[in-house]
């Protein structure tokens, strides 16, 4: 351990951002920062703290700023991601390093995180409780008509300004437990071809959306102003629908869905507070 540093990397630290990028890879197989970073998404607001040894990085926490909602409140806080540590160097208490590094970071403002199930022990040990995520779905029979809404393509730096103009100013898709600001976050897993295409609804809504089978999944909505949702569906689909998938709490654009069972691809953990006493999702393109 005498030769292990933790270093805080930054929006400027290119260099150290470089052996961030060659380290992901490495512990989350189909992971790579090197798009979303030559997007220049990587703002103040993103942090890592790596454990250094022989010139990369060898285990790592990140800290992702966010504007959370809180049954309608907001409130500043974090959200962890990319913890793990190389598999040639786990079992030294790396992992506990850098977690306890981003949290020093975070101070006593809210934390969540999602982990992988097969970590559910680990987290704990730093405060951290589990919290169930509900799934959201409502019975609703379409049929495609007229013209498609228009894809948008995030490559474009003008269309990721805009996405981020309407998730800072726009409406939150959910105010039980939700978040505003993230286009930096929800980029990411386009950037990495995990997305949902992002679609157009005029000219202040966009949603990433695509119809799987006989059902449409929404897995996020970003709006500068309420919109009636249920009439774009027809232009949303390419084939006819017998059902819709939330990924997020619809209670603002479908408030007769219904709950669907656990959310069990992924586990959240929350820090210094409690969400909702209702059912929830967090916004799923909101998860770093």
């Amino acid at each position: 351990m005498e030769s292990v540093e933790v270093s805080e990397i930054g929006r400027f630290d290119i260099g150290l951002q470089e052996l961030f990028c060659d380290y992901v890879p490495q512990v989350f197989r189909r992971a790579d920062f090197r798009r979303w970073r030559e997007w220049g998404e990587w703002n103040d607001d993103y942090r890592a703290f790596a454990l250094m040894e022989a010139g990369r990085v060898v285990a790592n926490t990140s800290v992702m700023r966010m504007r959370l909602v809180l049954e309608g409140r907001e409130v500043m806080g974090y959200q962890l991601g990319a913890v793990g540590c190389l598999p040639s160097h786990r079992r030294r208490g790396l992992a506990r390093v850098v977690m306890n590094a981003a949290l020093d970071a975070c101070g006593d403002a809210p934390v969540l995180l999602f982990a992988n199930p097969t970590v559910r022990q680990f987290y704990p040990r730093f405060g951290f409780q589990p919290q169930i995520q509900t799934l959201f779905a409502a019975t609703y029979d379409a049929v495609s008509e007229g013209p498609p809404t228009p894809t948008l393509s995030l490559d474009d730096v003008e269309v990721r300004a805009g996405l981020a103009a309407l998730s800072s100013e726009g409406l939150p898709s959910t105010e039980r437990f939700g978040a505003r600001g993230y286009a930096t976050v929800a980029s990411w897993p386009v950037a990495n071809g995990f997305a949902r295409p992002l679609r157009q609804l005029g000219t202040d809504a966009w949603a990433f959306a695509g119809v799987e089978g006989e059902t449409l999944y929404l897995d996020d909505v970003f709006a500068r102003e309420p919109f009636d949702l249920r009439a774009w569906i027809p232009r949303l689909i390419d084939r006819p629908i017998r059902s819709i998938r939330f990924g997020f709490t619809p209670e603002r654009y479908w408030p007769e869905a219904v709950t669907a069972g656990e959310d069990m691809e992924a586990d959240l953990f929350v820090r210094n507070f409690h969400p909702s006493q209702e059912a929830h999702r967090f916004p799923v393109m909101a998860h770093t």
